[in-house]
């Protein structure tokens, strides 16, 4: 009896002192030590930074038209090649001997036409002599229609053979550099098959893509900051040169071009980063970015009530450096926030807003 009355005394003392210890562990959360603060109204000068690469201005594949073997090939990658310029020639052999029987057949035909055309005029006049009957008429005329119908098929064939013939001849599109040469002579093309890439890199360009909260103020022509990790210490000057009307999604940014001269010569796909600076932002709502706590991917804020007790609010943010960030919507001026201590916190804390740093 007395050895239950000692267990039974010992739990309850046990008890005791478990709720004691979590009293004072809650009292330690409610009286933590915070800094706090207040959103502030100021002007902001976003500047935003991306990553991309220097890419030619303009780029074509040089593929071959027709099945065949480079018989030659005449320039090299890194070469400058004019518009029009031959660049390789595929095997003609079989090409040339068709088309030179296309063309004979051609001819054939046109001297088919010219006979089948010469008889039906003689026999139409002979029909107004009453020598010959209309039907004797009838039959040279479709001997003369026939003949004009295989001048034309002949000449649609001569016609495909000479552009067979000229696509063994691939030439350049533009004015550039060939920036790829894919194969070497002796290798046998089917049609379709990309030979060369020529490229023109007297004008460079990278492709950023700008945040949807960021782009109001971004517009064609802002001047932005490209620096090479290839080249060290040097810096280029490029502008926007479009920017796309549509968002992509799911990321909601928009795609932009950044142009730049190229005069230098710098080499074309080098790693790039670019800074640009976009419009100034008036009158905007900013909270020192360390205010911000990430929780279940939202960028959140621990807000501090008339009695000390703090909440957690989500936040529509802007605009973000390494300082501040703009409040799009979830503060206004007179919410008091917690800039510093919110590792501390959690929903319901309680802070002595006397010692609470302001």
């Amino acid at each position: 009896m007395l050895a239950g009355c000692v267990i039974i005394g010992y739990r309850i003392y046990s008890n005791i002192q478990a709720d004691k210890a979590r009293a004072a562990k809650l009292s330690q959360v409610r009286n933590v030590a915070v800094v706090t603060a207040h959103p502030v109204r100021q002007t902001i000068v976003p500047s935003l930074s991306f990553s991309g690469s220097l890419d030619p201005e303009w780029q074509a594949e040089v593929a071959a038209k027709v099945d065949g073997r480079l018989e030659k090939v005449y320039v090299r990658e890194g070469d400058r090649v004019s518009r029009g310029q031959v660049l390789a020639i595929l095997e003609q052999a079989d090409t040339d001997a068709n088309l030179l029987s296309a063309k004979g057949s051609f001819l054939d035909a046109q001297t088919s036409l010219r006979k089948a055309e010469t008889d039906l005029q003689r026999y139409e006049k002979l029909y107004a002599t009453g020598a010959v009957s209309q039907q004797v008429v009838d039959d040279y005329r479709f001997a003369r229609d026939n003949a004009a119908a295989k001048l034309e098929a002949a000449r649609g064939s001569m016609r495909a053979m000479e552009s067979k013939s000229e696509g063994t001849v691939l030439t350049a599109p533009a004015d550039g550099i060939i920036a790829k040469r894919y194969y070497q002579e002796g290798y046998y093309a089917k049609a379709g098959t990309p030979i060369f890439a020529v490229a023109d890199i007297s004008m460079l360009k990278t492709t950023i893509h700008i945040p949807e909260g960021q782009i109001a103020g971004v517009h064609v022509g802002n001047e932005a900051s490209i620096t090479l990790p290839a080249y060290p210490g040097k810096k280029l000057i490029g502008k926007i040169t479009s920017i796309a009307p549509v968002a992509d999604l799911p990321a909601h940014t928009f795609a932009a071009e950044v142009s730049v001269d190229n005069s230098e010569g710098l080499l074309a796909g080098v790693y790039a980063n670019v800074t640009l600076t976009a419009s100034p932002k008036a009158d905007v709502l900013t909270i020192p970015v360390q205010a911000i706590v990430m929780r279940d991917d939202q960028q959140t804020v621990f807000v501090v009530d008339d009695k000390g007790v703090v909440q957690r609010r989500v936040l529509n943010v802007g605009y973000t450096n390494d300082k501040l960030a703009e409040i799009v919507s979830g503060l206004d001026e007179k919410d008091t926030i917690v800039i510093e201590g919110h590792n501390k916190l959690r929903e319901g804390s309680k802070i002595d807003l006397k010692k609470a740093g302001k």
